[in-house]
């Protein structure tokens, strides 16, 4: 038969290629329209906090002792709750991150759905790298954006309920730091979340699509074993450190010398001593180890 008399396969022979950048933006684009816990567990996070917020700052309303008039009590007072914010918002997200890693992939073999997605013109590489990208940069961005509303939103209410009780809006203003500490939460969001917790999500997105049941226990029971088995053979325990300091940050591998003053614990943070951090590295060839183990398995696994 001609195939140029068939219109069916001319039209499909002359319809051109869908971008990558256009595939993988509406594959980020159904991770958050199917998980919509992405973003609202932060901004319930947050709103949670502003609640306990607003109900602190009126009590110091109406407290009638005097103002600390010492610098470094004023700056606890009025620094401490916007990195609070920032801690809670940021913590939130690396929960969601993990919980989200872990049911990706599984949970399209669960609902049969995978039958549906594999159908669209999607690789499976596409895919994977879209719900990966999730947890390494959407999930910091938003909690950025989350976390400068909320300080944004603290500010006011402080130079509001505090307005003639004691400082005013220049010192609130000024103790809160806030471009300052926008830009650092950026960087440190882009690093430590982005990049140094790479390895952490591709291995449970990696365990997500392999796992036939139970996803959360293949997640956590080799590292538990790993360990039992090294503090049984050679009462030493390496693994769990190196996870611990997977988890903490680059920050808690800072050395110290003996009788010298403490060093600031974000210097690690650093760009000249966090890219040359060899952990840094080794964990990102790591996590595409992973996520190309991942990859394979999504093109050969069915639904469960």
């Amino acid at each position: 038969m001609n195939t140029l008399s068939n219109p069916a396969l001319q039209v499909s022979r002359d319809t051109p290629a869908i971008p990558a950048t256009r595939l993988m933006y509406w594959s980020v684009q159904r991770e958050l329209w199917e998980n919509r816990s992405i973003y609202i567990a932060p901004v319930a996070a947050a709103v949670v906090f502003l609640i306990g917020f607003i109900i602190s700052l009126v009590r110091q309303r109406h407290r009638q002792t005097a103002w600390p008039v010492d610098q470094m009590q004023l700056h606890h007072l009025l620094s401490t709750p916007y990195e609070f914010a920032a801690g809670l918002i940021m913590g939130t997200a690396f929960i969601v991150g993990v919980f989200y890693s872990m049911d990706a992939l599984y949970g399209e073999r669960r609902d049969r759905s995978i039958l549906f997605w594999k159908s669209l013109p999607v690789s499976d590489l596409a895919a994977v790298l879209a719900k990966a990208a999730v947890p390494l940069l959407v999930l910091p961005l938003l909690s950025f954006v989350i976390t400068i509303v909320t300080q944004f939103i603290m500010v006011l209410l402080s130079a509001g309920v505090l307005l003639g009780s004691g400082p005013g809006l220049g010192a609130i203003w000024r103790e809160a730091a806030f471009f300052h500490v926008s830009v650092t939460l950026f960087y440190h969001l882009l690093t430590v979340h982005g990049l140094w917790y790479a390895p952490i999500y591709g291995w449970l997105l990696l365990v997500s699509a392999w796992a036939p049941r139970a996803p959360f226990i293949w997640a956590f029971l080799p590292p538990f074993v790993i360990f039992v088995v090294e503090k049984i053979a050679f009462n030493t325990s390496h693994f769990i450190d190196m996870l611990v300091r997977r988890l903490t940050g680059p920050e808690s591998s800072v050395s110290m010398t003996p009788g010298s003053a403490p060093m600031d614990p974000l210097a690690k943070l650093i760009p000249a001593n966090f890219f040359s951090e060899p952990g840094l590295w080794v964990g990102l060839a790591i996590a595409a180890a992973f996520l190309a183990a991942a990859v394979r398995l999504r093109r050969y696994r069915g639904p469960i």
